[in-house]
């Protein structure tokens, strides 16, 4: 693809004294934001190689249109050189650099640390020395995962916060089904406790063997000591562990432990596929959905392997690709993964047997995703078609922005913003906007402000508000139309469609209106479909954003009963706390840790919390966290 960059002549100048010496280079924009990272053995020949010739791919050129200046660092070799890589990537978040966009977003199993460590579905991924396994390929597939072996070893399935809690409420039902230890009734020790949470994590991990060894071992040990109900319980765990390893499919000898991965392109998508080989069994699989034309070079595909370990950490011994790497390329991420694992990691390209058949496998499950986002794609704008049809749009709605507007009576008014993009909803562009130039309950009034309020932000650069929407729709008739339209007036955006959604006696939208024409749409299923689920995101935002902000007013309040303690140091003690959980169970001296918070208001915190302790058979009197 032809480049225009009238910087090219000053950028071939420059980049024709660079040396033939390994290092990293980092294309900037003419605001000197960093745009792309790469690395290379020779630094002249590959960056020299971005200004010559009009053979570059739509991404490549695009990224070499931009470029107004380059920096380089010289490096020893090419292993600092793709480590420092990595590093600059993460800081700088280059535009063009690709991504594991959904990474961050996939869900893991979490096992925290403490003596009583917990196990739960998160979808961030911290630096806090915590345990995390995944990602897996859905919340659906992770809760199974947990509950699974939650099952096997009869782990709490509740929240409850341990040591803190113990004897502080009646065991549940799974205690007395035979399906928790019950630590909130001292039904097992902390060390105990602990040995069963390292089992679930071998699980996890793929390593049934040592899971099994671990618990015949204590099965017999109970055994010998003539405590046959203990030991009968380790015998129905192996039982259940046995169970859990059939259902997973075995592809390697029980000392595999190895990920394979796949790329596959087409025009309209490319996708970026792994699947995860522990204790020769398929634990999990994912892919990771780019744009066409996305992965465009070599250093793109090692890009990805690099940001994929680094946002997982579980390097297995083998590391398998179907798309074709430099033997150079291959023994260097070796060395690397091998130096952050601990243990040998090797990184091949298979061409023939078993390991090239696994990676026929990850290829299928790549081809297969960009199959599905193919249909996706096509029903999705077959949808915005039928709906820019039905409500005379002269361009297709890629980006809906709906308005609900909530409130508790006169308290807490909020308007809330859902975004969908292409049929599908944009979570990171969601808004809440807490009313506060209205008085009363006046649900015109807020939308025209929220409205407002969010059109000044189009054009100013940000990238998910600067952008114009399509369509505008907003949860309410005639009246809430008319108040979009005046905040439209206001702004200068005059062009931009609004249509409001008319509900039945039911609660259900039963037609849309343009402020004077009603246009019914039910028969239209696909249609409907849509705008029922446009409609319930941006209730389901606006009463949730009410509700939180209820919730730590009436939390606020209750503290506010203790005698010396007013608003204010009620809300440092709950964010010293985190919780009214939390502080009820709290010490003395700690609450007087607190700054702000004198020894007399911790003792008067702590004994309110001790009487409510005491009276906590009388539901009236209870103390209950919102």
């Amino acid at each position: 693809m032809t480049v225009s960059n009238p910087c090219l002549p000053a950028l071939r100048e420059k980049a024709a004294t660079l040396p033939l010496s390994p290092g990293v280079y980092l294309m900037r924009d003419r605001e000197g934001t960093v745009i792309y990272v790469g690395k290379s053995r020779k630094l002249k020949n590959r960056v020299t190689s971005y200004f010559v010739g009009n053979d570059h791919s739509i991404k490549t050129a695009r990224m070499v249109s931009r470029v107004a200046d380059f920096d380089y660092i010289l490096c020893d070799g090419e292993m600092e050189a793709l480590t420092l890589e990595n590093v600059l990537i993460k800081r700088h978040s280059p535009k063009y650099n690709v991504k594991l966009k959904d990474a961050k977003s996939y869900p893991y199993i979490k096992i925290s640390r403490g003596e009583y460590p917990t196990l739960t579905v998160t979808r961030r991924r911290e630096d806090d020395h915590a345990r995390y396994f995944g990602p897996y390929q859905s919340s659906a597939t992770a809760h199974e995962a947990l509950d699974a072996v939650k099952r096997v070893f009869s782990l709490p399935t509740c929240r409850r916060n341990f040591p803190a809690e113990i004897g502080k409420e009646r065991p549940c039902i799974y205690d007395q089904m035979g399906r928790c230890v019950a630590p909130c009734r001292n039904g097992v020790s902390a060390e105990e406790y602990r040995a069963l949470v390292k089992c679930a994590g071998w699980v996890l991990e793929g390593n049934v063997a040592d899971t099994e060894r671990e618990l015949t071992d204590a099965m017999k040990s109970a055994s010998e000591r003539e405590e046959y109900e203990i030991a009968a319980k380790y015998r129905d765990r192996i039982a259940a562990l046995h169970r859990l390893s059939d259902k997973q499919k075995v592809v390697g000898d029980a000392s595999v432990s190895r990920d394979v991965f796949a790329l596959w392109e087409d025009d309209l998508s490319g996708v970026f596929a792994v699947l995860n080989v522990r204790g020769g069994k398929l634990l999990n699989k994912n892919e990771y959905l780019f744009a066409a034309g996305e992965i465009a070079e070599a250093n793109d595909a090692t890009g990805l392997l690099l940001r994929y370990y680094s946002e997982i950490g579980d390097y297995p011994r083998e590391v398998l690709t179907d798309f074709p790497l430099d033997p150079e390329d291959c023994a260097v991420l070796s060395e690397l993964f091998s130096r952050e694992a601990k243990h040998a990691v090797s990184v091949r390209v298979p061409k023939r047997g078993e390991l090239r058949d696994l990676c026929d496998m990850a290829q299928t499950n790549a081809r297969q995703r960009a199959e599905r986002y193919r249909a996706e794609a096509a029903r999705e704008e077959g949808t915005l078609v039928s709906l820019a049809s039905l409500l005379g749009l002269e361009v297709l709605p890629e980006r809906i922005e709906a308005y609900d507007v909530s409130n508790l009576g006169a308290e807490h008014l909020t308007a809330s913003m859902a975004v969908f993009v292409n049929g599908q909803p944009k979570r990171p562009d969601y808004r809440t906007f807490k009313i506060k130039t209205v008085e009363g309950v006046d649900d015109y009034g807020s939308m025209r402000e929220a409205l407002t309020r969010r059109l000044a932000h189009i054009g100013d650069g940000s990238p998910s508000l600067g952008v114009a929407p399509d369509l505008i729709l907003v949860d309410g008739g005639i009246g809430h139309v008319h108040a979009a339209k005046a905040a439209l007036s206001d702004a200068g955006q005059e062009g931009i469609p609004v249509f409001g959604m008319i509900k039945d006696e039911f609660h259900k939208t039963r037609a849309m209106t343009d402020g004077e024409n009603e246009i019914a749409f039910a028969r239209q299923h696909e249609v409907y479909v849509l705008i029922y689920r446009i409609q319930e995101e941006a209730h389901r935002i606006a009463v949730s954003s009410v509700m939180r902000a209820k919730s730590k007013t009436l939390t606020r309040s209750s503290l506010e009963k203790i005698p010396g303690i007013g608003p204010a140091k009620a809300k440092r003690l709950l964010a010293a706390f985190g919780s009214l959980r939390a502080l009820t169970a709290a010490k003395e001296d700690a609450i007087a840790a607190v700054g702000g918070i004198s020894k007399r208001d911790a003792k008067a915190v702590a004994e309110y919390f001790a009487a409510k302790r005491k009276d906590a058979g009388d539901p009236g009197d209870k103390e209950t966290p919102i």
